[in-house]
């Protein structure tokens, strides 16, 4: 299911950048795994994700840019994660990640977690052109 609004019953919305080839590698990754049924899977790019403005439909206090720009993921509660959090909110959902999420929700993991994936944000440009060459 490639949504571009949240369906109320997921336990976790996924926003990703659909025209970004490293992000769906990945994202493709996660949603071939058992328990990705029950996550809504939003794809940012999409033509009618966002309004004119850049807000995103499904979260307006998240713009269009920002959710492409930095992974974020939210709650069946409202609540929206980015970065290292969103990824652990993620690990949690799926089964087969659920002890790596439990670890990485637990400081100082969590710490480390968002600092390399800070890190990892001054790589993906040049990792997006690799795996854009790869496609």
């Amino acid at each position: 299911m490639n949504n571009t609004t949240p369906q109320n019953s997921a336990s976790l919305t996924v926003f990703f950048d659909g025209s970004c080839p490293l992000c769906i590698q990945e994202i493709g990754f996660y949603r071939r795994r058992r328990g990705a049924d029950d996550i809504d899977w939003v794809d940012v790019s999409a033509e009618d994700a966002a309004t004119p403005a850049g807000v995103l439909r499904a979260v307006p206090s998240l713009s269009r840019c920002d959710a492409m720009a930095r992974f974020h993921v939210m709650d069946a509660d409202g609540t929206l994660h980015s970065g290292g959090d969103a990824f652990a909110r993620l690990w949690s959902a799926l089964p087969a990640f659920r002890i790596v999420g439990a670890v990485a929700r637990v400081q100082p993991i969590r710490w480390l977690l968002n600092k390399a994936y800070d890190g990892f944000l001054r790589f993906r440009p040049g990792l997006q052109r690799l795996a854009a060459e790869k496609s």
